[in-house]
């Protein structure tokens, strides 16, 4: 096995924005949004739906102080490894303890027993249950979520359609012909994509000098104040499927909360997620209303919301909501499709309100 980094990187010229495998990201439009936010005068910024963090990391790497907000757990552990961590990494000797089962420990079977034959083999069900349970014996919280950050993408490589919408175990399994994606990644050991991953997340952490946090709640309810404000919600389309976050990526919302796991799970369904929480930005009815509210919140800061042009609402109702709070409004777009996506001719839009 090579070498885990055990220097401290050289902070400021060394470090990599890590690459994700997560529904609707903005991996990929980074530098188009960078370009756009550049052209802005700020100093504090806040990621209002941080996800993967991909631009709170890009406003980090602006020089911002960043505050970034998740409703679902996982992300907020996301946001802890690559925003608000300066200096903490992994080194092979903690690698090694987080992969080993040691004898003064009582381990529970949890994912063994409940998740049997839906996302992983009993094996590597096995292995989450330890991973997962020596992860919640570390102490530092810094460490433990780049840790929880390496065992989320790790799961996710190993899923079809890199999602826990359904039962489908099979579709790894099955000897049978494919035309999608990458049974050599489903089937490598989980050991293995975790270990790189560390290896990745280890080079993304950097200092910029500011004291940034992550959160986790409505963002409706954060009591904090910023210059620039991003949000990039989970828009409802006119026509097609809502992406359901907390429906895609249950599985590692749990595996954050893993002691209370067990309560929080809907039983009635094959796949075994969480129990459905009510969202206005998922509420066709009351969507306008959330978007209301939020520019009403702050108004004050530069609106910045990323958005597609097949939206409800629609983007000239977002700019007229802007205008109403006396924003000056401009617009800036790009092709672009995102991978599961099969709408073509669609337009990455993003709506600036000054």
């Amino acid at each position: 096995m090579t070498k885990l980094m055990k220097n401290r990187l050289n902070l400021f010229q060394n470090y990599k924005c890590p690459k994700t495998r997560y529904q609707g990201s903005k991996y990929k439009l980074r530098e188009w949004i960078r370009h756009s936010l550049e052209k802005l005068e700020f100093k504090t910024a806040i990621d209002a739906f941080s996800g993967t963090s991909s631009i709170a990391y890009t406003l980090k790497e602006m020089g911002k102080e960043v505050y970034c907000n998740d409703k679902l757990s996982f992300n907020c552990e996301v946001a802890k490894a690559l925003i608000e961590n300066v200096s903490e990494q992994i080194t092979d000797e903690e690698y090694s303890f987080i992969i080993g089962q040691h004898t003064n420990y009582n381990y529970s079977s949890f994912i063994q027993d409940t998740f049997h034959d839906i996302y992983y083999t009993d094996e590597e069900n096995s292995w989450l249950d330890t991973v997962v349970q020596n992860i919640n014996q570390v102490k530092n919280e810094y460490k433990k979520a780049i840790l929880f950050w390496a065992l989320y993408q790790s799961c996710i490589s190993k899923r079809p359609y890199n999602l826990f919408h359904r039962k489908n175990l099979y579709v790894r399994t099955s000897d049978v012909k494919r035309n999608f994606g990458n049974k050599t990644t489903w089937d490598k050991p989980f050991e293995e994509h975790f270990y790189k991953f560390i290896q990745e997340i280890n080079s993304a952490v950097f200092d910029n000098g500011k004291r940034n946090k992550a959160f986790c709640g409505d963002i409706i309810d954060l009591k904090i104040e910023a210059d620039l404000i991003y949000i990039d919600p989970p828009y409802i389309p006119k026509t097609g499927t809502l992406t359901l976050y907390r429906e895609f990526y249950h599985f590692l919302d749990g595996l954050t909360d893993y002691p209370n796991w067990k309560s929080k799970i809907d039983y009635d369904s094959k796949h075994k997620r969480l129990i459905p929480e009510y969202s206005i930005w998922e509420d066709k009815k009351n969507i306008y209303t959330g978007f209301e509210q939020l520019i009403e919140k702050f108004k004050k800061s530069i609106i910045v919301i990323s958005y597609r042009d097949d939206g409800i609402p629609t983007v000239s109702e977002i700019c007229e909501m802007l205008r109403f709070h006396g924003k000056k409004v401009h617009i800036e777009t790009v092709d672009y499709k995102y991978v599961l996506s099969k709408k073509e001719n669609l337009q990455e839009v993003l709506i600036i309100g000054e």
